[in-house]
C-alpha cells in the first residue's frame, strides 16, 4: 500500500515571476535563455525524473532536420554559454565536428545537448507532476498545486507555489487512429506507436512480417532501419500511408522560408478560417521525407536486386486502415482501402508499427482552474496573440504564455525546433517588459502579403500592459 503523501508544502517568500510546466525542448530553451537575466525568479516543473528527448526514436544515424544553429539559444544569443558549440567545447569535440563537416545533427547528439543544458540549469525541477493551476484573484497570482515524486514515480510529497505568469511547455502526445487503438491499447499486442519504437526494436525484428503504417519521416527512418537489418529476400516488410505519394519534404531554400518569424506573423494575422486551410494544405512543408532518408530507402532496396530477385517489401502510398483486429491469438488483420482505386483488401501481419505523427496535448486538464477565463475561438481553442499569451478575461492580470500548443494561429513553424530560441526571446521580452534579447527587424526574402496590409516584417514591441518586474518586485 502506497502511503498517503505529506501534507502540501507552501512554498515561501516573494512569489515567482514565472513558473514552466514542461520541460521539453521549447521550454528548456526558455530556461536557459532566462538564467542570465538578473532578478528574473522562474521554476520549471516536469514529472519525469530527467529530460529525454523522444528516447523511442534515437535510431543510429537518424538525423534532425534543422541545422545545428537551431539550437536551444543561437539564433537569440550566440553569445550564450548553452550554444550546441559550448557543448562541444565542453566535451572537447569542437575540432571532431569541425572535420565532420556535418550541418545537421544526430537526434541522440541533439538529446544529449539538451541533457547536458538541462543537467546544468539550477532552476528545473524534474520529477515535479503539475496537478492544478488556479488564479487567485485576492492576491493576483496563479497557484500551481504539484506532486513530487520519488525515484520509483510514486507520490513523495505536495507542494504549491505562487507566480505571476506561467508558460505551458507540455509538448505533445503520440496519435493513434481510431481504428487501431484497440489494439495498441490491449496488453501483449505488438502494435506499438513510432514513439515507442527502440524499446521494441529486437521483438520487430525477429517478428515473421511486420507493417509499418505512415509515410511521414518517423515511418521512413523506421522502415529503413527494419529492412537493414533483415535477411535479403526475406524482408517480409509492408510500408503503408494516407498520403497519394512517399512524397520528399518540402527543403528549398524560399521554402524554408515558411519557417521564420516573417512567416509567422503574416499567419497569425490571416484570419481564422483561411489559417485552418493553410496548415492542412502545407503538410508537405514538415510531414513529407528528407531526401537523403528517402534515397537510402531505395539505394538499400536496389542493392537487394543485385541478385537478380526483388526484395519480399511493399511500399503502398495512398492506403488508410477501416478496421484491423486479431486472428487467433498472434496474427493482426487490417482491412485497408485505397483512396484512388476506391478497393479493398485484407492484410495479415505479425506487427505494427504506427508513425501517425503526434497530436498537441490538450490543455484541458492542467488548465481546468483557468477555463472560465480563457477566450477561445469559434472552434473552442484557445486564442493566442502575437506575443504568445492565451487572451484572458482582463480581471486576470497575470500572463499565461504557451509553447508549441498554438498550431491554430502561428501555424506550422509551432513545433519547429529553430523557431525555439525566436519563440523564447519574444516572450522574455515581453514578460520583463525590456528587451534583453533584440529580435531581427527581417528575416526572409519573401515578402508574405501585400504591401499596406501588415505584411511588413517589423517586429512590433508595443509597451507592455504590466509594469516591468524591475518595478514590480
Amino acid at each position: 500500500m502506497t502511503p498517503a503523501p505529506h501534507p502540501p508544502h507552501h512554498e515561501t517568500g516573494t512569489p515567482r515571476d514565472l513558473v514552466g510546466i514542461g520541460i521539453g525542448p521549447f521550454n528548456l530553451s526558455l530556461a536557459a535563455l532566462a538564467a542570465p537575466l538578473t532578478g528574473l525568479d522562474t521554476a520549471f516543473y516536469d514529472q519525469r525524473p530527467a529530460f529525454h528527448w523522444h528516447p523511442g526514436v534515437l535510431i543510429d544515424g537518424a538525423r534532425v532536420q534543422v541545422p545545428f544553429l537551431a539550437d536551444l539559444v543561437t539564433l537569440a544569443d550566440p553569445t550564450s554559454p548553452w550554444t550546441f558549440l559550448s557543448y562541444l567545447r565542453a566535451h572537447d569535440r569542437l575540432f571532431p565536428f569541425y572535420f565532420a563537416e556535418r550541418f545537421h545533427l544526430q537526434r541522440a547528439e541533439y538529446d544529449a545537448y539538451c541533457r547536458w543544458v538541462a543537467e546544468n540549469l539550477p532552476t528545473l525541477r524534474f520529477g515535479h507532476q503539475v496537478d492544478a493551476v488556479r488564479w487567485n484573484p485576492e492576491r493576483h497570482l496563479f497557484e500551481v498545486d504539484y506532486t513530487q515524486l520519488d525515484a520509483d514515480g510514486e507520490a513523495e510529497a505536495l507542494g504549491r507555489t505562487h507566480t505571476r505568469n506561467l508558460v505551458l511547455g507540455i509538448g505533445t502526445e503520440p496519435h493513434v487512429p481510431d481504428p487501431l487503438k484497440p489494439l495498441a491499447d490491449a496488453p501483449g499486442v505488438p502494435v506499438i506507436h513510432s514513439a515507442d519504437y527502440l524499446g521494441h526494436r529486437d521483438a520487430l525484428l525477429a517478428a515473421g512480417h511486420v507493417t509499418v503504417i505512415g509515410t511521414g519521416q518517423s515511418g521512413a527512418e523506421i522502415f529503413l532501419d527494419l529492412l537493414r537489418h533483415r535477411p535479403a529476400g526475406r524482408e517480409r516488410l509492408h510500408w503503408l500511408g494516407r498520403t497519394e505519394a512517399f512524397a520528399p519534404m518540402e527543403y528549398s531554400k524560399l521554402g524554408l522560408e515558411h519557417f521564420t518569424p516573417d512567416y509567422t506573423r503574416y499567419f497569425h494575422a490571416l484570419p481564422e478560417p483561411v489559417r485552418d486551410r493553410l496548415v492542412t494544405a502545407q503538410w508537405q512543408l514538415h510531414k513529407g521525407i528528407d531526401a537523403d532518408t528517402a534515397a537510402a530507402i531505395h539505394d538499400e532496396l536496389y542493392r537487394r536486386t543485385l541478385d537478380g530477385g526483388w526484395p519480399d517489401t511493399v511500399l503502398t502510398p495512398g492506403v488508410h486502415v477501416r478496421t484491423a483486429g486479431r486472428i487467433a491469438t498472434t496474427k493482426i488483420e487490417l482491412h485497408l482501402e485505397h483512396t484512388q482505386q476506391n478497393t479493398r483488401t485484407r492484410l495479415t501481419t505479425d506487427a505494427v508499427v504506427l508513425a501517425t505523427g503526434y497530436r498537441e496535448r490538450p490543455l484541458g486538464r492542467i488548465l481546468a482552474g483557468l477555463a472560465p477565463y480563457i477566450r477561445r475561438d469559434s472552434r473552442e481553442r484557445p486564442r493566442v496573440d502575437d506575443r504568445y499569451r492565451l487572451l484572458l478575461d482582463p480581471s486576470v492580470t497575470g500572463t499565461v504564455y504557451v509553447q508549441n500548443a498554438e498550431t491554430h494561429t502561428h501555424g506550422i513553424g509551432t513545433p519547429d525546433l529553430g523557431l525555439a530560441a525566436w519563440r523564447s526571446a519574444t516572450i522574455l521580452n515581453d514578460l520583463t517588459g525590456r528587451r534583453p534579447y533584440p529580435l531581427p527587424r527581417r528575416t526572409a526574402f519573401t515578402t508574405f502579403g501585400l504591401a499596406g496590409h501588415d505584411a511588413a516584417p517589423a517586429v512590433r514591441e508595443t509597451a507592455r500592459s504590466l509594469v516591468p518586474l524591475a518595478d514590480n518586485r
